[in-house]
């Protein structure tokens, strides 16, 4: 990632269909705005509701994960009504990028996001978007962004999705190094929450694949 010196001209880094994300200055410091997009086929109040409604347990999500010490972005203001939320910017390298230009010294902070994810599904919190573009490798340290999906949820079903879509993130961009990452990855989780309990989610990842596979055969095959 590039350096933002502050004060800076804002950057849009993100145009997306639920959100803008724009790279700029807060009181001085890296930020990044993000403002939820309102959707004109939407009726006009139920969309405030929304945006409110998704900032709200986003920037909670953020906060409550912090004041455990996890590394995602810090807060720094939020204002529901417009759907704006102000966030630390976590300037490093890109995890999808660090694992194509240094496989091993990715390897080892692989390993690292394994001991994050846990620890951050051991506070209810489900990611709802891990990828290997969502980490950002910062002096060292590992973090965990774009909790723009996330939400509360202790359910295995729920947990185990976060991995299934960290396996296919691996497979579709890492698909030499998966077995490896994902070896690494397994032996963090397993370290903060117990083999048994992996055992256990990986099993239900296993499940929820093979469904997708079914789902898609069937399409193929033109079933209902």
């Amino acid at each position: 990632m590039t350096r933002l010196t502050c004060p800076g001209s804002p950057e849009v880094v993100a145009l997306g269909a639920e959100a803008v994300l724009i790279k700029a200055c807060f009181e001085g410091l890296p930020a990044i705005y993000k403002v939820r997009v309102r959707k004109p086929y939407r009726d006009n109040e139920l969309d405030s509701l929304l945006i409110r409604g998704r900032s709200e347990v986003e920037a909670k999500i953020l906060a409550d994960l912090r004041l455990r010490g996890l590394n995602v972005p810090a807060i720094y203001y939020v204002d529901l009504g417009a759907g704006l939320i102000v966030m630390e910017f976590v300037e490093g390298v890109l995890l999808r990028d660090l694992i194509r230009a240094d496989p091993d010294e990715a390897l080892k902070h692989i390993e690292s996001l394994g001991e994050l994810v846990a620890r951050i599904h051991e506070a209810g919190v489900v990611h709802g978007d891990i990828t290997t573009s969502n980490v950002v490798v910062k002096g060292g340290d590992v973090y965990l962004i774009d909790f723009g999906l996330a939400r509360y949820s202790r359910r295995l079903e729920d947990l185990a999705t976060d991995l299934h879509l960290l396996i296919r993130s691996v497979e579709s961009t890492h698909y030499g190094l998966k077995e490896l990452l994902l070896r690494n990855f397994v032996r963090g989780y397993a370290r903060v929450l117990g083999r048994e309990f992996v055992d256990s989610l990986l099993l239900k990842v296993k499940e929820i694949r093979m469904r997708g596979r079914y789902v898609e055969e069937r399409r193929v095959r033109g079933g209902t």
